[in-house]
């Protein structure tokens, strides 16, 4: 899977970078719920917190398509 997402163009830094901004989207949302209208306030922190959960994903793709991309440059 990792290969085909090497192939694809994928590379560890955009892994990275998308767990940063998953947590970046995650705050924000969670701030703006703040703001929002009492019966709609639980809605936004759920969305927060969903979008939040994507960060772990995107770190560990990033950790593995590291470790890809170092084995396949010592061939």
């Amino acid at each position: 899977m990792l290969s085909i997402l090497h192939n694809l163009g994928l590379r560890s830094d955009h892994a990275y970078n998308a767990g940063l901004a998953s947590v970046g989207l995650s705050f924000l949302s969670w701030t703006v719920s703040r703001f929002k209208p009492e019966d709609s306030k639980p809605q936004a922190d759920r969305w927060g917190i969903f979008v939040g959960h994507w960060a772990p994903t995107f770190f560990g793709l990033g950790l593995a398509l590291s470790q890809y991309e170092k084995g396949t440059k010592k061939r």
